[in-house]
């Protein structure tokens, strides 16, 4: 994977905000729409605010997934739809998917799994400091799952989840990671060396990039 080491969280965002909107222009160049799965979080929210302002971007005929999301209630602070819409998804008129939430678990994710293209264009993913990337827990069935595109999490911190499959998230033709604080330092190293023994690993390397900022290469503040 290739790695562009930035100086901190402002210029990570630039950088990355950059790098995605290069992505979709390409896309929205050589066909009628371009796919953008997102993730949610703390660290995405300053690059999908920068992302917002690329005013060249057809935002019209770009269709929006979400990478996972949490079971809770529309508009509660613990749905990544809540940061997704207000850092990007209201300020442009993209066509948006949201994960389903609110009904049987396993139902959702088949209804979502629906809805996918055959390969995604663009996603954009996090890191955990536990390796985990989407809701690819350590341990939990979700993260094995091969058979579906679309799979169930157990619970993590409160909650279970949707998640796209790391097989889904492989035929993505662009992966955009993001990783930042000096927690990650340790994930970011087993990342980069293809380490099997965390789950983000099971995400193909081909068409990935990372972006981090200093802090998750050093691992000091």
């Amino acid at each position: 994977m290739e790695l562009t080491v930035t100086r901190d969280v402002d210029v990570m965002a630039d950088v990355a905000s950059a790098m995605a909107a290069i992505v979709l222009r390409w896309t929205l160049a050589s066909g009628p729409t371009a796919s953008l799965a997102l993730s949610g979080g703390r660290t995405p929210r300053p690059m999908l605010e920068r992302l917002a302002e690329e005013s060249d971007i057809d935002w019209a005929r770009v269709v929006v997934f979400q990478v996972d999301e949490r079971l809770a209630p529309l508009g509660h602070v613990d749905r990544n739809l809540t940061m997704l819409e207000d850092a990007l998804l209201s300020r442009v008129p993209a066509t948006v998917h949201p994960m389903p939430v609110g009904g049987d678990p396993d139902r959702d994710a088949e209804a979502y799994a629906a809805l996918l293209p055959a390969a995604l264009d663009l996603v954009v993913l996090g890191l955990g400091a536990d390796g985990h990337t989407a809701s690819l827990l350590p341990g939990d069935g979700a993260a094995s799952q091969v058979d579906q595109s679309v799979a169930v999490s157990g619970e993590y911190q409160g909650r279970r989840r949707l998640t796209l499959t790391a097989p889904t998230l492989s035929r993505a033709d662009h992966k955009l990671w993001l990783v930042t604080g000096p927690d990650k330092r340790h994930a970011l190293d087993l990342l980069m060396k293809g380490d099997p023994s965390i789950p983000a690993t099971l995400v193909s390397v081909e068409g990935a990039r990372v972006v981090t900022d200093r802090y998750a290469v050093l691992g000091a503040d």
